[in-house]
């Protein structure tokens, strides 16, 4: 998965993930470590919607990892992010 593919997939959960938080009125770490503790919600008809949102923040960690670890690479490989900060496309 090259880097603007990341960026992109990262940017697309943002916004699933944005509706869920506004909609619960809660930022995502703070649900998904209820969530994680095993805390279910007041209503049952809300199952779904933390089941869903649970995927999807994790789907954003997990990106947000494999980002984080290409640009190390990159930093690694180049010595500057300069030289890898290109319009996509180009």
């Amino acid at each position: 998965m090259d880097l603007s593919t990341i960026v992109a997939d990262i940017h697309r959960l943002n916004h699933e993930i944005e509706r869920f938080e506004l909609k619960y009125g809660v930022m995502s770490e703070t649900f998904y470590e209820a969530y994680r503790d095993g805390e279910e919600p007041a209503d049952d008809a809300c199952v779904f919607d933390f089941e869903k949102w649970a995927g999807l923040y994790e789907v954003w960690l997990d990106r947000r990892r494999v980002y984080t670890d290409e640009i190390q690479r990159l930093r690694a490989q180049h010595h500057s992010l300069s030289k890898i900060i290109q319009p996509v496309g180009v």
